[in-house]
């Protein structure tokens, strides 16, 4: 009698087992986040949100992210990851003095009270809307003069300071590494020397690696590889 009921027992639990992963399998697969809308990025790009006090984007950063503005980067078809990392780190966290991200002299960046209103929403939006747009208008290099330094920094590196070659992780051509490292082809080589410079003081502080690589380097040393860096396609 025992045997009989410890059978049915098992049974029992078996068929419950069936049940409740029959019933797990109806109900689908766990859903992650929500894909980024790049309609509503669109949107926000270029018309901002007056009732949230968003500015559009477009205003400073031109047309589907090809600015006009040196001062202001080139941020079309640059990775989404990248983008939204940045937007992150441009906003002061909670329980923290300021961003990660700061402007000269270590002031509060402009871009801290423009990614302020931003949900995590709207800035996933955005960046991946900004990822699918083409670089119409790249940036080019302005100087002959420093093609050979600039060139030798961005291939080999400056060994003798342990600066290493900067196609190492912005890749040969400039294009980066998605996810990673951003795209320096075709951007101001005005911006690129102005963001080493932060990195070389420390006031910009959300990549120690560049912090460090950076303050290695010379004014002449930066103004050179910015200008090469524009330069490549």
């Amino acid at each position: 009698m025992k045997r009989l009921l410890s059978r049915l027992m098992l049974a029992s639990g078996l068929l419950l087992g069936v049940s409740a992963l029959s019933t797990s399998m109806a109900a689908g697969p766990a859903t992650g986040p929500a894909k980024p809308d790049a309609a509503k990025g669109a949107q926000l790009y270029d018309q901002g949100d007056a009732a949230r006090g968003i500015v559009a984007c477009a205003s400073c950063h031109g047309a589907a992210g090809n600015s006009t503005i040196p001062a202001n980067p080139n941020i079309s078809s640059q990775a989404h990851e990248y983008l939204y990392k940045q937007l992150v780190e441009f906003r002061v966290k909670a329980g923290a003095k300021a961003a990660l991200r700061k402007g000269p002299d270590g002031a509060p960046s402009v871009m801290t009270a423009m990614a302020a209103p931003l949900s995590e929403a709207d800035m996933h939006n955005v960046s991946y809307y900004l990822s699918l747009q083409k670089l119409a208008e790249p940036a080019t290099a302005t100087n002959e003069k420093l093609v050979e330094r600039g060139q030798k920094i961005w291939r080999a590196g400056i060994p003798d300071r342990n600066v290493p070659a900067c196609a190492g992780c912005h890749s040969p051509n400039g294009a980066g590494i998605p996810g990673q490292y951003p795209r320096l082809a075709g951007q101001f080589p005005s911006y690129i020397e102005e963001q080493l410079k932060l990195f070389r003081a420390g006031h910009r502080g959300n990549s120690p690696m560049m912090n460090q690589i950076a303050d290695r380097m010379s004014d002449s040393d930066i103004k050179a590889v910015s200008d090469y860096a524009a330069g490549l396609r």
